[in-house]
Protein backbone atom coordinates (compact mmCIF):
# COMPACT_ATOMS: atom_id res chain seq x y z
CA UNK A 1 0.00 0.00 0.00
CA UNK A 2 2.37 3.02 -0.88
CA UNK A 3 1.28 5.76 -1.99
CA UNK A 4 2.74 8.48 -4.42
CA UNK A 5 2.62 12.35 -3.20
CA UNK A 6 3.76 14.19 -6.08
CA UNK A 7 5.01 17.96 -4.90
CA UNK A 8 3.38 19.38 -8.17
CA UNK A 9 0.10 18.64 -7.47
CA UNK A 10 -1.41 22.04 -8.58
CA UNK A 11 -0.25 23.33 -12.06
CA UNK A 12 1.31 26.57 -12.31
CA UNK A 13 2.38 28.82 -15.42
CA UNK A 14 0.81 27.94 -18.88
CA UNK A 15 -0.47 24.49 -18.07
CA UNK A 16 -3.35 25.89 -15.93
CA UNK A 17 -5.02 26.88 -19.39
CA UNK A 18 -5.12 22.67 -19.63
CA UNK A 19 -5.94 21.34 -16.47
CA UNK A 20 -9.66 20.84 -14.88
CA UNK A 21 -10.68 23.08 -13.03
CA UNK A 22 -8.12 25.97 -13.53
CA UNK A 23 -9.82 25.78 -17.04
CA UNK A 24 -12.72 27.70 -15.27
CA UNK A 25 -10.37 30.73 -14.70
CA UNK A 26 -11.21 32.54 -17.52
CA UNK A 27 -15.14 31.98 -18.37
CA UNK A 28 -15.05 32.60 -14.43
CA UNK A 29 -13.41 36.26 -15.35
CA UNK A 30 -15.59 36.79 -17.99
CA UNK A 31 -19.29 35.80 -16.85
CA UNK A 32 -18.25 37.22 -13.46
CA UNK A 33 -16.85 40.37 -15.41
CA UNK A 34 -20.38 40.37 -16.98
CA UNK A 35 -22.58 40.50 -13.91
CA UNK A 36 -20.26 43.02 -12.30
CA UNK A 37 -20.78 45.50 -15.67
CA UNK A 38 -24.65 44.71 -15.85
CA UNK A 39 -25.71 44.92 -12.49
CA UNK A 40 -23.61 48.47 -12.71
CA UNK A 41 -25.02 49.90 -15.72
CA UNK A 42 -28.54 49.74 -14.31
CA UNK A 43 -30.75 51.66 -12.06
CA UNK A 44 -30.09 50.83 -8.70
CA UNK A 45 -34.17 50.50 -7.20
CA UNK A 46 -33.68 48.32 -3.83
CA UNK A 47 -30.17 49.32 -3.20
CA UNK A 48 -29.95 46.73 -0.14
CA UNK A 49 -30.15 43.69 -2.17
CA UNK A 50 -28.12 44.87 -5.31
CA UNK A 51 -25.34 46.21 -3.27
CA UNK A 52 -24.45 42.22 -2.17
CA UNK A 53 -24.50 41.19 -5.85
CA UNK A 54 -22.06 43.94 -6.73
CA UNK A 55 -20.02 43.08 -3.56
CA UNK A 56 -20.36 39.06 -4.37
CA UNK A 57 -18.86 40.35 -8.01
CA UNK A 58 -16.46 42.39 -7.27
CA UNK A 59 -15.10 40.25 -4.36
CA UNK A 60 -15.17 37.29 -6.99
CA UNK A 61 -13.64 38.85 -9.58
CA UNK A 62 -10.81 40.42 -7.77
CA UNK A 63 -10.68 36.88 -5.57
CA UNK A 64 -10.14 34.87 -9.19
CA UNK A 65 -7.55 37.64 -10.54
CA UNK A 66 -5.25 37.17 -7.26
CA UNK A 67 -5.95 33.24 -7.77
CA UNK A 68 -5.11 33.28 -11.07
CA UNK A 69 -2.12 35.22 -10.68
CA UNK A 70 -1.11 33.50 -8.00
CA UNK A 71 -1.47 30.08 -10.08
CA UNK A 72 0.67 31.30 -13.00
CA UNK A 73 3.53 32.79 -11.04
CA UNK A 74 3.85 28.97 -9.78
CA UNK A 75 3.07 30.44 -5.50
CA UNK A 76 0.99 27.59 -4.82
CA UNK A 77 3.19 24.17 -4.18
CA UNK A 78 2.46 24.51 -0.99
CA UNK A 79 0.43 21.30 0.23
CA UNK A 80 -2.21 23.97 1.63
CA UNK A 81 -3.35 25.39 -1.27
CA UNK A 82 -5.57 22.23 -3.12
CA UNK A 83 -7.63 22.61 0.42
CA UNK A 84 -7.61 26.80 -0.11
CA UNK A 85 -8.89 26.26 -3.59
CA UNK A 86 -11.43 24.50 -3.05
CA UNK A 87 -12.88 26.07 -0.19
CA UNK A 88 -12.50 29.94 -1.87
CA UNK A 89 -14.44 28.25 -4.93
CA UNK A 90 -16.90 26.90 -2.66
CA UNK A 91 -17.64 30.18 -0.84
CA UNK A 92 -17.86 31.93 -4.19
CA UNK A 93 -20.32 29.10 -5.48
CA UNK A 94 -22.68 30.06 -2.24
CA UNK A 95 -22.00 33.85 -2.42
CA UNK A 96 -22.64 33.75 -6.27
CA UNK A 97 -25.68 31.61 -5.50
CA UNK A 98 -27.33 34.20 -2.90
CA UNK A 99 -26.94 36.91 -4.99
CA UNK A 100 -28.50 35.48 -8.18
CA UNK A 101 -31.39 34.42 -6.32
CA UNK A 102 -31.45 38.31 -4.67
CA UNK A 103 -30.59 39.46 -8.76
CA UNK A 104 -33.71 37.46 -9.88
CA UNK A 105 -36.33 38.24 -7.12
CA UNK A 106 -35.65 41.69 -7.80
CA UNK A 107 -35.88 41.47 -11.92
CA UNK A 108 -39.02 39.66 -10.70
CA UNK A 109 -40.81 42.87 -9.10
CA UNK A 110 -39.30 45.07 -11.74
CA UNK A 111 -41.34 43.06 -14.36
CA UNK A 112 -44.41 43.65 -12.15
CA UNK A 113 -44.38 46.86 -12.19
CA UNK A 114 -46.78 48.92 -14.17
CA UNK A 115 -44.62 51.41 -15.77
CA UNK A 116 -43.35 50.82 -18.55
CA UNK A 117 -41.06 53.22 -20.87
CA UNK A 118 -38.08 52.96 -22.84
CA UNK A 119 -35.66 53.33 -20.36
CA UNK A 120 -37.59 50.95 -17.55
CA UNK A 121 -37.42 48.19 -20.27
CA UNK A 122 -33.91 49.03 -20.88
CA UNK A 123 -33.10 48.24 -17.34
CA UNK A 124 -35.35 45.26 -16.45
CA UNK A 125 -33.37 43.87 -20.12
CA UNK A 126 -29.97 44.41 -18.46
CA UNK A 127 -31.18 42.80 -15.35
CA UNK A 128 -32.35 39.80 -16.79
CA UNK A 129 -28.69 39.36 -18.84
CA UNK A 130 -27.60 39.86 -15.53
CA UNK A 131 -29.48 37.23 -13.63
CA UNK A 132 -28.54 34.55 -16.36
CA UNK A 133 -25.16 35.94 -16.11
CA UNK A 134 -25.05 35.22 -12.18
CA UNK A 135 -26.27 31.83 -12.75
CA UNK A 136 -23.84 30.60 -15.48
CA UNK A 137 -21.01 32.57 -12.86
CA UNK A 138 -22.64 30.15 -10.09
CA UNK A 139 -22.75 27.13 -11.96
CA UNK A 140 -18.69 27.83 -13.07
CA UNK A 141 -17.65 28.70 -9.55
CA UNK A 142 -19.68 25.45 -8.32
CA UNK A 143 -18.29 23.32 -11.04
CA UNK A 144 -14.38 24.28 -9.89
CA UNK A 145 -15.08 23.73 -6.54
CA UNK A 146 -15.99 19.80 -7.05
CA UNK A 147 -13.21 19.22 -9.55
CA UNK A 148 -10.95 21.44 -7.19
CA UNK A 149 -11.90 19.09 -4.12
CA UNK A 150 -11.90 16.24 -5.90
CA UNK A 151 -8.02 16.76 -6.73
CA UNK A 152 -7.55 18.15 -3.16
CA UNK A 153 -8.38 14.78 -1.79
CA UNK A 154 -6.27 13.01 -4.39
CA UNK A 155 -3.07 15.22 -3.17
Amino acid sequence: MASTTSLDVLPTGCRIFTSIPDVFFLPEFVFGGLVWILVASTRVFFPNPLGWVMFVSVFCFVGTTLWFFIFICGANQSSIWPALDAGFHFVASVFYLSAAVDLAYITILLGNSSTISSEFLKIYRLDIAAVVMSYVATLLYFLHAIFSAIRWKKS
